[in-house]
């Protein structure tokens, strides 16, 4: 599949009608969802209140080499705009790309089995929504934006960094982050957050959306919302695109046998 796309590909599509809904209640729903967290409410959180992030950490080594196998086929890993409309509002074009294993809950076999050691290790990870690497290349912007839902908070696992780690670096509110191969980030995406790479040099980590740890009203109010997201037309015609880019990995990976 070529990364060229017809301009009304590429057109912005408006909204779904549940994220316009749920950007207007964003800020009662994130109230009651913060005050029932149990691990508080900050932009950036310590890794160490997370069990999962050791074990995953001592993993980080051959989920590299599972990425670097993939980057052989850089060619059929989709740009995450041509996956997700609502990100082609951010989304530099062809130097953001993703491989999807789980989107919104949805398992994406094909992928989990040509990643076997990292679709285990996320399997541990409690109230996984989402697991995708990430990959961006040297002198892409992603401008200030931020999230929906605090139901969800979002770690990064470094595994391809730069070597001017400072000039790679991520803006949460008013922190100022840079990864580290092999270590995790935490943050709360629902805060203003930017990020840079101005280096040379390409960029992976492993992005793993999942359920923020809360008490039982905003864990009910957040598997509403989050249940609602999952069945949506936005979320079934990203499943659909992704489909499509399986086929073209497909056709590479049978072009090199």
């Amino acid at each position: 599949m070529s990364d060229a796309r017809s301009t009304a590909e590429r057109q912005i599509p408006p909204l779904p009608p549940l994220y316009r809904v749920g950007k207007r209640l964003r800020h009662r729903i994130s109230a009651l969802i913060a005050r029932s967290s149990t691990v508080g409410d900050t932009p950036v959180y310590d890794p160490k209140l997370f069990r999962w992030v050791a074990p995953l950490e001592a993993r980080w080594e051959a989920i590299r080499d599972e990425v670097g196998r993939l980057l052989a086929h850089e060619a059929g890993i989709p740009p995450l705009a041509d996956i997700s409309p609502d990100h082609r509002r951010i989304a530099p074009p062809g130097k953001w790309k993703s491989f999807f294993l789980i989107g919104y809950g949805y398992r994406l076999e094909e992928n989990c089995r040509r990643c076997p050691v990292t679709a285990a290790a996320v399997a541990d990870i409690p109230g996984l929504n989402s697991a995708f690497f990430s990959i961006l290349a040297p002198g892409a912007h992603i401008p200030r934006h931020r999230g929906v839902t605090k139901a969800i908070l979002t770690a990064h696992l470094g595994l391809v960094v730069p070597t001017r780690r400072e000039a790679c670096r991520m803006q949460v509110a008013d922190e100022m982050l840079t990864w580290e191969e092999g270590k995790v980030l935490v943050f709360d995406d629902t805060d203003y957050h930017e990020v840079w790479n101005d280096t040379d040099e390409m960029r992976v980590i492993l992005l793993l959306q999942f359920r923020r740890p809360t008490r039982w009203l905003g864990r009910a109010v957040g598997s509403i919302f989050l249940g609602a997201v999952r069945r949506s037309r936005f979320v079934q015609e990203a499943r659909a695109s992704l489909g499509d880019w399986e086929k073209a990995m497909q056709r590479l990976e049978r072009d090199e046998t």
